[in-house]
């Protein structure tokens, strides 16, 4: 589900086919400072979010999954002339904009909370004194109703609120409609977090990483190698490991730009990564990830793989769980 501050836009329905997206961006830069620009297609829709000197994250959702960060900005500003896309755009205050970009990485602090055990009006107060930053998102009668409610420190900020035809509201009536309607139709609540460093406050602007983390690319090169020692000692195989790697990464290159390998920004080569792209940690992971299980799937040894790989996950099952990675 792609979260995006979509009560009302500033400006609504415009059509990709006639603009230039980065023209865009750079006049609403001047002219909001800070928002975000929403697309939305056939079968895929994302947003690109900004402040008044740079682009700070995007978000793309389409059949294959989610993606983020500068993958994701290219992909949407190279698709739009192409595809139609119908064009909202938010204006965002500059001290919630971090808040706004962040959303895609945030993580379930609570899962699956049924009305018939947790009061909402007392779920919202609970999270109001905990200084939540992040939201609750609320399911009513399978799904057919709902909301989200969107906190900053502890304070609700806003809040998209589905009834009927579906229309967003944001208004305190509506957050009280969605309470009765908990209690007498049912309904079940996530409540998820916005990570931030210790003491500090939703307002400087997220920057995507110019790259990554040393822990990340140790852990992708031990899971490398461990592959890699997975498909050695299969004699069946004849095609060594980096010849078999090089090609699945060209294949997945149409969805991870980044893993071209005529590209140059990904290498591995004796058991080292070497990364020069902007990609985020979370891109790359999953990237990799992905394109190791496809392989191993196609090379009928993902049982094996994974058994081999158990060590490896419970070395680094905060940082994948980080990600949104249950391995």
């Amino acid at each position: 589900m792609l979260i995006i501050p979509k009560e009302k836009p500033d400006i609504g329905n415009l059509n990709s086919y006639y603009l230039d997206i980065r023209k865009l961006i750079e006049h609403y830069q001047g002219e909001l400072g800070s928002g975000a620009i929403y697309l939305k297609g056939p079968g895929e829709e994302g947003a690109i979010f900004f402040d008044k000197e740079e682009i700070l994250d995007g978000v793309l959702q389409d059949k294959d999954g989610e993606f983020g960060g500068k993958t994701a900005v290219k992909r949407l500003m190279d698709a739009a002339g192409d595809n139609n896309f119908v064009i909202d755009i938010y204006g965002i205050d500059p001290d919630k904009i971090y808040f706004w970009a962040n959303v895609r990485g945030a993580k379930k602090i609570y899962k699956n909370l049924s009305a018939e055990f947790t009061d909402l009006e007392g779920l919202i107060k609970k999270m109001g004194a905990e200084k939540l930053t992040g939201y609750i998102d609320i399911s009513i009668n399978n799904g057919e109703e709902g909301g989200l409610i969107f906190y900053n420190n502890g304070e609700i900020i806003g809040g998209s609120y589905s009834q009927g035809k579906g229309e967003l509201n944001g208004s305190k009536e509506s957050q009280k409609l969605l309470i009765e309607k908990t209690k007498k139709l049912g309904g079940v609540f996530h409540v998820s977090e916005i990570a931030l460093t210790k003491g500090e406050e939703v307002s400087e602007p997220l920057k995507i990483r110019e790259e990554s983390s040393s822990n990340v690319l140790t852990a992708l090169e031990e899971l490398l190698g461990i592959f890699e020692r997975v498909i050695s000692s299969k004699k069946k195989i004849k095609t060594d490991f980096n010849t078999l790697l090089k090609k699945k990464l060209v294949e997945k290159a149409d969805k991870y730009v980044f893993l071209d390998p005529f590209a140059g920004e990904f290498k591995y080569s004796d058991h080292k990564i070497t990364f020069s792209g902007d990609a985020s940690d979370e891109d790359l992971v999953n990237a990799l990830i992905e394109s190791v299980e496809d392989l191993a799937g196609e090379l009928g040894i993902l049982p094996m793989l994974a058994d081999k790989l158990a060590p490896w996950s419970k070395k680094y099952a905060k940082e994948l769980e980080g990600f949104g990675i249950n391995y």
